[in-house]
């Protein structure tokens, strides 16, 4: 039987392989239907995505650590790492956005949409989870 907490990180791995996996079948789709062009977008938007997702779920659990081992100090310390991911992430978007957009180097819209990639990687989740949850509910029930 797993941990909820093994769980639940099982879903967060599988939430980034889905995010990497939808943004290379769309890039490779896109590559024969419109060009390497929007393949590039999408992949580059895509990897985005996923390193958005990362850094967004290593500075949540670090702050949630951090915060369980020092409940009882009068101020919580987080580390100034933590900051750089949870914040940085926006900054790297956002570099990343405006050159593209000031040096056309890539469609826009293209690594906008794959900037969509964990939003999709959490609907496959989901799907993943209703046809797979009774499974485990079962089996937790024996």
């Amino acid at each position: 039987m797993m941990t909820d907490e093994a769980y639940y990180r099982a879903a967060e791995r599988r939430v980034e392989f889905f995010t990497l996996g939808l943004g290379m079948g769309a890039g490779l789709f896109l590559f024969f239907a419109r060009g390497w062009p929007d393949a590039a977008g999408i992949l580059t938007g895509a990897a985005l995505g996923w390193v958005n997702y990362r850094w967004l779920k290593q500075g949540m659990n670090m702050m949630a650590r951090v915060a369980a081992e020092q409940a009882d100090a009068p101020a919580v310390r987080i580390p100034k790492s933590t900051y750089v991911k949870f914040f940085g992430r926006y900054a790297l978007i956002i570099a990343v956005l405006y050159g593209i957009f000031s040096n056309s180097l890539l469609p826009a819209a293209a690594v906008i949409g794959g900037l969509f990639a964990p939003v999709g990687a959490v609907v496959v989740e989901t799907l993943y989870q209703l046809f797979t949850g009774s499974k485990r509910a079962d089996n937790e029930a024996k």
